[in-house]
């Protein structure tokens, strides 16, 4: 009998979400950085093996929405909840468990689906005192999970919770075709990769203020042709992702393209633009020109 299931990762921003996923799928689909709302979209990766495949899926820090672009990314979040075989909740041996408290409720109250706690992060504890008491005061708020103590980062216990994945998918066909590692086209990791440098490279508010639209990809059979557009809201920003003499926006270039040639494992000739589309983040026209809308 062949299993599959959708296994979707929720919690707070920061906790280690994106690490995990990676370390479970084996690829590294999602972009990590130790800014919060690193991840705007949900993402899928997908393991296949003989008997089983699993469909995980990465989505945004829950978080309280700002604007609408905020108000998209915890959509992705709350459904979530609602398509799950499988709910993996992370938090970490640092966070307050009270945040955010009305998504966790609405964990708590779930009886359609087994919920998994991955207390992440527990390489930063100092001993079993610790980690006792926070596993105590997460079985109070979510008495019907499962707790495993985690260090994605260490890949510490990620193999017992892989194992009990497989162990709870439900009896089903394959949803995707079993060479698929994930739902989102080429273009989509391309994005992403420039988007994780300029996180990276950048401070403050414009990080959160730029999107990534890639405007050509050519594809021949030994290298992409790729070119891309930053988008920010004022034209301050544009003057700081450019930098003086061009110089930051020919590192962030230098740097994606590194990456891009590792994913695609072929030549890349990355062409980047900055753009200024004015308060992008609050209209819709925009949100669904980059995938956030529907």
């Amino acid at each position: 009998m062949h299993k599959a299931g959708f296994v979707n990762i929720v919690g707070n921003p920061n906790v280690g979400k994106s690490t995990l996923m990676n370390q479970l799928v084996g690829e590294r689909l999602s972009i990590i950085t130790s800014k919060a709302q690193t991840t705007r979209h949900r993402i899928m990766g997908i393991v296949n093996a003989d008997d089983y495949q699993i469909v995980f899926s990465d989505t945004p820090g829950v978080l309280s929405p700002k604007y609408k672009l905020q108000e998209s990314m915890l959509e992705f979040s709350q459904e979530a909840l609602v398509d799950a075989d499988i709910l993996l909740y992370v938090t970490d041996v640092v966070e307050d468990p009270t945040k955010n408290r009305a998504f966790l409720d609405r964990v708590a109250a779930n009886r359609n689906f087994p919920v998994l706690l991955v207390i992440n992060k527990i390489d930063l504890l100092k001993g079993n005192d610790d980690l006792e008491r926070i596993i105590d005061r997460w079985k109070e708020i979510l008495p019907q999970a499962e707790v495993f103590p985690t260090s994605a980062l260490a890949k510490f216990n990620v193999s017992s919770i892989m194992k009990r994945i497989v162990e709870l998918l439900p009896d089903s066909p394959p949803f995707f075709g079993k060479d698929a590692l994930t739902d989102k086209p080429a273009r989509f990791f391309v994005t992403e990769i420039i988007r994780e440098k300029i996180l990276l490279y950048y401070d403050k508010e414009v990080p959160y203020a730029t999107e990534v639209l890639v405007e050509k990809f050519h594809e021949t059979e030994n290298s992409i042709h790729i070119m891309a557009v930053i988008f920010v809201e004022r034209d301050s920003q544009k003057g700081i992702i450019i930098g003086r003499g061009g110089a930051k926006l020919k590192q962030v270039g230098i740097e994606a393209r590194k990456d891009i040639e590792q994913f695609f494992g072929k030549k890349v000739m990355l062409e980047l633009y900055v753009k200024v589309e004015k308060d992008w983040r609050n209209r819709d026209n925009k949100l669904r020109a980059f995938g956030y809308k529907e």
